[in-house]
């Protein structure tokens, strides 16, 4: 019987439990899926802890990649054997076999491995909103992100030098400089030792960057704002230090006149045909050498909660998967 990673309560790692599940056959516009690589993504901490609720008991985790094992009598766009790949509820990615709506799968080429492509549709298509979407990064642009180490930021810098343009990182310690460095960012800070804003306006010559992209949430915030300049915009897209403090806008946004946003994936990709286009330009990037992916560490299924202790401590330099 296939296994799968439930939770009955929030709480730490501790409360992912590996159980037996029964698969049964896909409605009519649903598809069969045996997973091959699941994607490990910091959100999948906030279901288990509850800072996103969810409906309990519930499965975990968005991404995965596999082979389709039966396709509902709705479903024309797919047939069995496909390789796909998906980034969507529901939850339930931690799994050896399950069912998913046709809607939010996507062909995967054969090109692109089944680990690269569980690595790559969160992260990728997160990277494709921000620099596409949310702020129309062009070429000759200065940016800042942070958690430039991980697995975005490592996506970022790379089609940001793709098309021209200057990406600062941020790190939390000295040992993840040197990877962000090999992925392209031209400045890279340790926000745990240096006052991060004022090491970019001295990198900017005091005039501060066009754009900043922060997933880290509390902590940055005010240094991100106080990082932008005249006009700048602040793309505020997770929370891994904690949820934002209420906003207040006379002093944070008026005296720069700045932009705050604060996107997710799901406004961006709708509906299968976007998903598909989204990520088809990711594959294309990786396929033709513009972003290079390296796996920085594959854990069992049944490793979860370890894999999700190392997530949350910061242990983790870059893309991480479960096999199951």
């Amino acid at each position: 019987m296939p296994k799968s990673i439930i939770i009955k309560k929030n709480g730490g790692p501790e409360v992912l439990e590996l159980h037996d599940v029964e698969v049964g056959s896909p409605g009519p516009d649903e598809i069969k899926v045996t997973n091959h690589a699941i994607g490990l993504n910091y959100i999948d901490t906030y279901h288990r802890s509850g800072l996103y609720p969810v409906k309990l008991p519930s499965g975990i985790g968005l991404e995965a990649s596999g082979k389709i094992d039966e396709v509902g009598t709705n479903v024309t766009e797919f047939n069995k054997g496909d390789k796909i790949a998906y980034a969507s509820v529901p939850l339930g990615a931690y799994a050896q076999q399950r069912i998913i709506p046709a809607k939010i799968a996507v062909k995967v080429p054969d090109a692109i491995s089944y680990e690269l492509a569980a690595t790559l549709m969160t992260k990728g298509l997160t990277t494709n909103y921000l620099i596409t979407k949310t702020y129309n990064l062009k070429a000759g642009e200065t940016v800042l992100f942070h958690a430039a180490a991980g697995g975005v930021g490592q996506i970022f810098a790379q089609w940001a030098n793709s098309i021209g343009a200057k990406v600062i990182g941020t790190v939390g310690s000295d040992d993840k400089i040197k990877i962000a460095e090999e992925n392209g960012y031209s400045h890279v800070i340790n926000y745990s030792k240096n006052d991060f804003a004022k090491e970019v306006m001295k990198i900017t010559n005091n005039k501060g960057v066009d754009a900043v992209f922060d997933g880290v949430g509390k902590k940055t915030f005010h240094g991100s704002l106080a990082s932008l300049k005249t006009k700048g915009m602040l793309v505020s897209f997770g929370n891994a230090s904690g949820p934002l403090d209420p906003v207040d806008v006379p002093k944070d946004i008026q005296p720069k006149g700045l932009y705050l946003t604060r996107p997710s994936i799901a406004q961006y990709f709708t509906n299968r045909k976007e998903i598909q286009v989204g990520a088809d330009e990711v594959f294309e990037k990786v396929k033709f050498g513009k972003i290079k992916i390296r796996i920085s560490k594959k854990y069992k299924l049944v490793d979860a909660k370890q894999s999700h202790s190392d997530l949350q401590d910061r242990k983790l330099t870059g893309p991480a998967i479960l096999i199951p």
